[in-house]
């Protein structure tokens, strides 16, 4: 009796002991890379080729993948929210958005500019601008040092499917100096197609100043239909709100942003989730 509840224990250590190893840190410690040996099927629907502004792209297994180009991040604006592959976004774990590598696996990030490297699992779709090839979550972001920035030159080498849980480990941490005051790259899609939200309608009015002072902010459109307008805002999140531009206009504002450049990062971002005629307006 003795041996088999010894056996037993022994068992629920080493059942413990592996689960941590393939869900690995969310944001700390420097370790080595998972062993996957219970990987997560690709899910269902994001391996199809998908459209953003005009530009198809085509998800495949690609086992050599191995490239360099820029990395963005983003966080607070999207913690909590969906991923492409059902996962809720949590900005201070390992995680990143590729444009066509399997959803969702695992991926080598290096910092060219300072060779720290960090293992991030891939849950979502993006970053669909052109010459940036990974967005970061907040945590990776700083695993690598390339928060302060914004965006940086990175290495990305893809190491296959990603486990069941996390998979996000940091590899190796170079000397930096802590992240402080940071400028967020506002994120830049997180979804293939999103197609979910009422388009907006012509305003029978021309655009008023938002009902908000200071700052610069993005009016993604104008609907004749509160709830419409409504809809759209939950639809973009955030800071997304509804003003009342004039009898039976109703816009949808995002901000404020403490200048044009901001303001423009977060335009592009309200355009490529399906509001084309976003534009940016200055508070009174």
């Amino acid at each position: 009796m003795t041996t088999r509840l010894l056996k037993g224990l022994l068992a629920v250590v080493l059942l413990s002991f592996a689960a941590a190893c393939a869900s690995g840190p969310r944001a700390g410690g420097v370790g080595a890379a998972p062993v996957v040996t219970d990987p997560a099927p690709i899910v269902s629907g994001t391996m199809r080729p998908y459209q953003i502004r005009g530009r198809w792209y085509r998800p495949e297994e690609q086992p050599n993948y191995d490239e360099t180009g820029m990395a963005s991040w983003y966080g607070d604006q999207f913690h909590g929210r969906p991923t492409a592959t059902g996962e809720r976004f949590d900005m201070n774990a390992l995680t990143a958005a590729h444009k066509t590598l399997p959803l969702p696996g695992l991926v080598e990030v290096t910092n060219l500019a300072n060779g720290r490297r960090a293992v991030l699992r891939v849950n979502d779709r993006g970053p669909f601008v052109d010459g940036r090839i990974i967005d970061l979550s907040r945590a990776a972001a700083d695993a690598l040092d390339l928060r302060r920035a914004g965006v940086g030159e990175v290495r990305v080498r893809y190491l296959g499917r990603a486990p069941r849980l996390g998979g996000g480990t940091l590899l190796q941490q170079a000397e930096a100096p802590p992240v402080s005051g940071p400028v967020p790259y506002t994120r830049l899609a997180g979804a293939p197609a999103p197609v979910e939200a009422p388009p907006p309608v012509p305003a029978p009015i021309a655009p008023a100043p938002p009902a908000r002072d200071g700052g610069v902010w993005v009016q993604a459109g104008t609907w004749a239909d509160a709830r419409a307008a409504r809809r759209a805002a939950d639809h973009l999140g955030g800071s997304a709100t509804v003003d009342v531009a004039g009898p039976g206009a109703y816009r949808v504002l995002v901000g404020p942003w403490p200048d044009a450049d901001a303001a423009e990062r977060s335009r592009r971002a309200v355009m490529s989730r399906g509001y084309p005629e976003a534009t940016t307006v200055t508070g009174a």
